[in-house]
């Protein structure tokens, strides 16, 4: 049975985010999914220590609130220097992005070990209250002296990727998806959640 034969199923993310909705429609458009976003008036609460964690909250919360299937994810910088900070603090590490990157810089100021990684945490879960798949990514790199690139988001202009000499804000959209975090969760996340898919048509 291919992709196309299947029924189609709801997929909620678990997300307010317009542009990580865009995002995961663009990733899961070859799959037999209805992706929507959570409910306006749904707040989850992450209490989570690791990425994965929140994912799995996020997840579950989001998937016996609508009772359909939800897609969570949870990602963030990890700072080698800065004990792992901002970690899963990485959204709330300041009131904007711009703050968010004038404030890791001026933390990392005079340090040369500028190590750092980005970490993407992804979980299914049903309405049932079962976590049905969980993957995470990581991308490698190094916190640069100053913003470069116009692209991306977050910490996409400090964060240049090893290997590269590029930052994810310097990137295409087809290159930060190879290289990213995100991207590498989703390729773990793919041929799993196209399993699970046909196992749920088998009569």
């Amino acid at each position: 049975m291919s992709s196309n034969e299947l029924t189609e199923r709801v997929l909620v993310i678990a997300s307010g985010n317009a542009g990580k909705i865009r995002e995961f429609r663009q990733l899961l458009a070859h799959l037999p999914l209805r992706v929507q976003a959570q409910p306006k008036d749904l707040a989850v609460e992450e209490t989570g220590q690791t990425f994965a964690e929140n994912a799995r909250i996020k997840a579950l919360t989001v998937a016996q609130a609508t009772g359909q299937w939800a897609l969570a994810d949870d990602s963030g910088l990890s700072v080698e220097a800065l004990a792992g900070a901002p970690g899963v603090y990485s959204a709330r590490y300041a009131a904007s992005d711009a703050l968010r990157i004038k404030r890791l810089l001026r933390e990392l100021k005079g340090i040369d070990d500028r190590r750092a990684h980005f970490s993407a945490a992804l979980c299914i879960a049903s309405e049932t209250n079962e976590v049905l798949l969980e993957v995470e990514g990581r991308c490698e790199g190094l916190i640069t002296h100053a913003a470069r690139g116009e692209k991306g988001f977050g910490y996409d202009p400090i964060f240049e990727v090893d290997a590269t000499g590029t930052t994810f804000a310097e990137m295409s959209i087809e290159q930060k998806r190879q290289w990213s975090h995100r991207g590498c969760a989703f390729a773990l996340l793919d041929p799993a959640l196209q399993e699970l898919l046909h196992k749920q048509n088998k009569p």
